[in-house]
């Protein structure tokens, strides 16, 4: 069986790092308010000159140094964003662009806002298990500090800007053992960003809006559900899984779901605290900053999970 394995990983967060403090003297907020209700501290903010793409583009290449690959080697690109650097074309085509990738590889974005990740390194699977890809470049990149109002303290303290990548190689070893991914668009008025271009002119609020308990609630529940079925459905327990890598949205939901799974924290890759929800990058952040910190070692067993906008949701189980 051929699986696909992760060959390398990498990240990016923009120079411009942002404390709760910092936002304490623009919004009626403060340290502890953010702490106590989210577990942020610090959220990077990129300069007004760098794109979704630029961001993805040095996660991508630090992932490929990583992997010792060279660029024209990968024969798949796909970036999950929910920010991308314009209507058309993809950000990953952009990507691919200035990573001067010229062998005529398929490029294409993934939109599932929290949950991209999961969807595109789901994608990256079923390419690599069905022999029509080889190696795969698969990118999370957000700017969401552009959709997010500054004004509103419920949304504005939550949020900042990164990118994370991994390089999945086709491999006799086990790599990516069982994935799932779930979506319900009956609860789409709990998180979205509502405007759209029409006309030369954005129609709706450019801005993210979100009800804060009802995404927790459902989060917290979906989570834990699909990390159980995916757990389940290949032949594994709790007891298992060595690093649980979720989605960095709240502090408070993370451990939630690790306890729903019986899993104590000191199982669980927090980066939360350091770059606040990154939406699509959360993950391979989280992922390779286990990675490069020594915590994730080679033949352990990770979890992977994400909940976003939509709502859609998903797990992936591996081992790294």
């Amino acid at each position: 069986m051929q699986y696909a394995k992760i060959l390398g990983t990498g990240s990016y967060l923009p120079a411009n790092r942002v404390s709760n403090d910092d936002l304490a003297r623009k919004v009626d907020t403060s340290d502890e308010w953010i702490t106590t209700r989210t577990g942020i501290k610090f959220r990077h903010i990129a300069d007004d000159g760098e794109k979704t793409s630029d961001l993805a583009v040095e996660a991508a290449r630090r992932a490929l140094a990583d992997a010792a690959t060279d660029a024209d080697e990968i024969d798949l690109i796909i970036v999950a964003t929910a920010t991308p650097d314009m209507q058309f074309p993809s950000t990953a085509t952009i990507v691919q662009q200035k990573l001067g990738i010229a062998n005529g590889c398929p490029a294409f974005d993934v939109q599932a806002v929290c949950a991209g990740f999961m969807y595109a390194l789901n994608t990256a699977d079923a390419y690599i298990k069905s022999g029509m890809a080889e190696k795969v470049l698969v990118i999370g990149a957000e700017t969401f500090s552009r959709i997010v109002d500054w004004n509103d303290r419920t949304t504005c303290v939550l949020f900042g800007d990164g990118a994370g990548a991994v390089v999945l190689g086709a491999s006799e070893e086990t790599g990516i053992i069982h994935g799932k991914l779930k979506a319900d668009g009956n609860y789409l008025g709990l998180l979205n960003t509502p405007g759209q271009i029409a006309n030369g002119q954005i129609c709706g609020s450019p801005y993210l809006t979100m009800d804060g308990p009802g995404v927790f609630k459902f989060a917290v529940k979906m989570l834990a559900k699909v990390a159980e079925e995916v757990i389940s459905e290949a032949g594994f327990t709790a007891e298992q899984i060595d690093w649980l890598v979720p989605h960095q949205a709240n502090r408070r939901i993370i451990e939630s779901t690790a306890k729903h799974l019986g899993l104590p924290l000191e199982k669980v890759i927090l980066t939360v605290q350091d770059h606040g929800n990154t939406s699509a990058a959360s993950i391979p952040l989280a992922l390779d900053s286990g990675i490069k910190n020594g915590q994730i070692r080679r033949g352990q067993h990770l979890l992977l999970e994400g909940i976003g906008g939509g709502f859609a949701w998903g797990a992936v189980l591996l081992r790294y």
